[in-house]
């Protein structure tokens, strides 16, 4: 199911999104429906805030597959890049913003098993964004006024 992308200046997108404690039938459905709600506005990341939905979870697919991550943490973080960065909340506007060139992020998969991902570039990039959502950050909050 597509669901509704809420834009910039919805105060869902300025909360600290809530753990989930645990994986069930809603949350599998709820990344499903994130995924596709992506890929039809032809995003590479999606946080639930920004389905309106204060938890924990993010969608990515920067061309590798599909990976979802249920209360994701950044552990560890290396170099700096500077590249442009787009959002889904925030439709026609793009900014430069320096993010960590590497990550490492800890999360639960669909099954409720800890996992962790590794990213350099656009996935770097990505998961950082979406992580960023969860915390009531927007990319904006990154550029010079």
């Amino acid at each position: 199911m597509i669901l509704k992308i809420v834009k910039e200046g919805d105060p869902v997108l300025r909360e600290q999104a809530k753990a989930i404690p645990k994986i069930t039938k809603r949350i599998k459905k709820l990344a499903k429906d994130m995924l596709d709600t992506m890929y039809n506005a032809n995003g590479v990341g999606l946080a639930a805030p920004q389905v309106g939905i204060s938890e924990r979870i993010i969608v990515i697919d920067v061309g590798k597959g599909p990976i979802v991550l249920v209360n994701p943490e950044i552990i560890a973080a290396e170099g700096k890049e500077k590249d442009t960065e787009g959002c889904l909340s925030i439709p026609g506007r793009s900014e430069y913003v320096t993010r960590a060139a590497h990550v490492e992020v800890s999360a639960l998969n669909l099954d409720g098993d800890t996992i962790k991902v590794e990213g350099s570039g656009l996935l770097a990039r990505a998961l950082q964004h979406e992580i960023d959502h969860l915390n009531g950050i927007l990319f904006i909050d990154y550029v010079k006024k």
